[in-house]
């Protein structure tokens, strides 16, 4: 029997000036969701190597349902809030599917 997960990607061009107040602000909604969100498996705050810029959320939900619910977290809000100013562009979301064998 095989099960899944729900995966996020989201990916930022964060102001090289602005990167430590970005990272702030993004562990903080990281943290917040795998401690309060039921469902919230995982969430990695991820700076490539090579790229001074960029910032790549990679986020695991048990189901797209849960994935919703953070939607409307305080965490989030908190982040949505801090994040636009610090940054170049936000890039496309990438929703996937996870299988576990």
């Amino acid at each position: 029997m095989s099960r899944q997960a729900f995966v996020v990607i989201a990916e930022f061009q964060v102001k090289p000036c602005n990167l430590p107040a970005f990272l702030e602000a993004a562990q903080d909604d990281a943290k917040h969701s795998v401690a309060d969100e039921p469902g919230c498996r995982q969430f990695d705050v991820i700076c490539p190597e090579g790229s001074d810029d960029t910032v790549v959320f990679y986020e695991v939900y048990d189901s797209r349902l849960v994935f919703d619910a953070h939607l409307e977290t305080p965490h989030l809000a908190r982040f949505r809030d801090a994040f636009p100013p610090l940054i170049v562009e936000e890039r496309p979301v990438r929703f996937s599917t996870r299988q576990y064998l």
